[in-house]
């Protein structure tokens, strides 16, 4: 279980997957938790950028995708702004609980949202996003079921107010705090001075906002969780844009590939025998 996890690893290192295949691979490698990234469920479902495109219904399908290939590899769900009031958000919270996720990621910004490493969000009022997570977490059937409260309010008003609905959120009961996008290595180290026993999220991101650390860096200013949600996809988009541009261009190579029988092996054809 996650919880398990957070009560017994110092950090956790936690890939994003946008797709069932990429959720395997992960697995395989040895991570013991994933993170399905809107991010990623957009690019990979629509091709579209992460603006609140994807509907409700679209991530808990995914979700279940992904949960089917981890088995007892717990998976953190991007639930975005919870795809409308305080009903919606419950209902999101008992799909994604009989789903079979153990955490679901709710933030605070307004409808529609935008990547937390975009510019040009907006935030809700303290007082919706509190009801939100507080609905979330009377909702969840199972207290092993975890709620990751985000906010994204240090783009807009600064890191003081990111600090306050962090706490806010803290009291309205959720187990993990996920303050976006902190802008220095001196906010990060001020975030876990402000919550020294709190779960904190540290969201890593090529090309974002935060600090690109290495994984020690982070964990030794105390983050519990460290997300890479987009690594993956990036690459694999890299290699799809080579691998056809060199299969229309015969002159070019095409990127090194998994053999056949090996791809098979892999997503367990033996099994279906």
């Amino acid at each position: 279980m996650l919880k398990s996890l957070l009560l017994t690893e110092k950090t956790i290192l936690i890939p994003g997957a946008f797709d069932a295949l990429s959720a395997l691979l992960a697995k395989q490698a040895g991570f013991k938790a994933l993170y399905m990234t809107g991010f990623g469920v957009a690019g990979s479902l629509l091709a579209k950028p992460d603006i609140g495109l994807v509907t409700a219904s679209e991530m808990i399908t995914r979700a279940s995708q992904i949960v089917d290939v981890l088995e007892d590899i717990p998976l953190i769900a991007d639930g975005d702004n919870g795809y409308g009031g305080i009903h919606n958000v419950a209902r999101l919270v008992n799909a994604y609980e009989k789903a079979g996720v153990q955490c679901i990621q709710l933030e605070d910004q307004v409808i529609p949202k935008r990547c937390g490493h975009m510019n040009n969000k907006e935030v809700t009022s303290l007082e919706e996003a509190t009801a939100k997570i507080n609905a979330a977490v009377k909702a969840r059937n199972s207290d092993n079921f975890l709620i990751a409260a985000r906010t994204d309010s240090r783009a807009i008003h600064g890191l003081d107010e990111a600090l306050r609905r962090g706490e806010a959120f803290l009291n309205a009961g959720a187990d993990i705090l996920f303050i976006e996008a902190p802008q220095s290595v001196d906010e990060m180290q001020r975030i876990k001075t402000e919550f020294p026993d709190a779960y904190l999220i540290a969201n890593i991101v090529e090309g974002g906002k935060t600090p690109e650390l290495k994984f020690d860096e982070v964990a030794e200013i105390g983050f519990k969780i460290i997300l890479r949600p987009i690594s993956a996809l990036l690459a694999v988009s890299n290699t799809l844009k080579n691998c056809y541009s060199a299969l229309l261009n015969s002159n070019q190579k095409t990127p090194p590939k998994t053999g056949f029988d090996e791809y098979n092996k892999m997503i367990g054809l033996d099994n279906f025998k």
